[in-house]
């Protein structure tokens, strides 16, 4: 058999540090961020390194000093998380690394859309809906929040209040109506 088609260790694959389950970042493209967005992130890779890190490392040296490892659950369980710590500490970095935080309380009272902004559009079949446009990082859909980078937000960025706009869907198109545009109040400090 050829060595081409043979695993020289049992060795974990190096891995570059990105989740498959977390959304690139298209080439060539800033990472936009809000403010929050980013301090949360932020405040996720200093828990990570000073609070859950140092405890994984403590229960796997622990469990190292019992004995046979092959068998240790505690050991081989820890091993894992810390991988899976490690990537993502290097995810939640390069991520940083490369983060362009805008303000969208900048834009407070226009009715243009821009990065930031909460959104309330009316479908042709009646439905309203509300989103707010986010970063790819902090964006939850499960709030009514996007991110930038989706067709919906693409569709909407520089129109503004009034605009009739056609949103491509797997279905075809569908014509959609902005209603109202805002943005969050500037934090006077």
């Amino acid at each position: 058999m050829s060595k081409a088609f043979t695993r020289e260790s049992d060795a974990e694959p190096e891995d570059d540090g990105e989740d498959p389950s977390l959304p690139p970042l298209p080439a060539g493209t800033r990472n936009y961020m809000t403010p929050k967005g980013y301090a949360s992130l932020r405040a996720e890779l200093f828990e990570l390194m000073d609070g859950e890190r140092p405890k994984v490392v403590e229960i796997v040296h622990w469990a190292a000093s019992n004995g046979d490892r092959s068998e240790n659950g505690d050991y081989l369980y820890g091993k894992k998380r810390l991988r899976e710590i490690d990537r993502r500490i290097r995810f939640i970095t390069k991520r940083l690394e490369i983060a362009e935080v805008t303000d969208p309380s900048a834009h407070h009272g226009k009715a243009q859309i821009f990065f930031g902004a909460t959104v309330k559009y009316v479908e042709e079949s009646g439905d309203q809906r509300t989103v707010t446009i986010l970063g790819i990082d902090e964006a939850d859909s499960l709030k009514g929040e996007v991110s930038w980078v989706s067709p919906i937000a693409r569709t909407l960025l520089k129109s503004s209040t009034g605009d009739v706009l056609k949103l491509v869907t797997p279905q075809g198109w569908r014509e959609i109506e902005v209603l109202e545009v805002s943005y969050p109040k500037p934090v006077i400090s």
